[in-house]
């Protein structure tokens, strides 16, 4: 096969279900994610990321902490709405992957900007576990971006 993977339509179906799965799956976490923005309550969860990251930190003299979240959310309902439609539209599979790709590549960096994030429990070193879905997420969102359109 000289290095180069087949179509996914030329792929068993176990590959099927499990991108298609995992399509889904982001999507749905995308949207509900994106959704539970639009509250004061994921508005002011988000703010001490948001603040003290050397991308973000100025974001908050310009706009509202709910407006801030609010964008954000609607980033992220973007994303997964490209992500769903990218089934019928392969050619929305690049911009579904790019916007996963750096959604996901700021929110992991919170792990090393926001200050109190990482604690020493028992020896072991935990966070707010939460934030390392990204990891997956951001690995499905380069998967995405490399597949070929179909």
């Amino acid at each position: 096969m000289n290095g180069t993977t087949p179509m996914t339509s030329q792929r068993s179906p176990t590959y099927k279900l499990g991108y298609y799965t995992s399509l889904f799956g982001a999507a749905l976490i995308l949207l509900w994610i994106g959704i539970f923005k639009f509250t004061p309550t994921e508005a002011a969860a988000i703010k001490p990321l948001v603040e003290n990251h050397f991308l973000t930190f100025w974001i908050y003299k310009t706009f509202s902490i709910q407006t801030v979240s609010n964008a954000i959310g609607v980033i992220e309902i973007i994303i997964a709405l490209l992500l769903l439609f990218s089934v019928k539209f392969a050619s929305l599979k690049k911009f579904a992957g790019i916007g996963m790709i750096v959604t996901f590549l700021v929110t992991l960096s919170y792990l090393f900007t926001t200050p109190g994030v990482w604690k020493i429990v028992d020896g072991v070193p935990i966070t707010d576990f939460f934030i390392l879905k990204d990891l997956m997420l951001l690995g499905f969102g380069l998967m995405i971006l490399n597949e070929k359109n179909e």
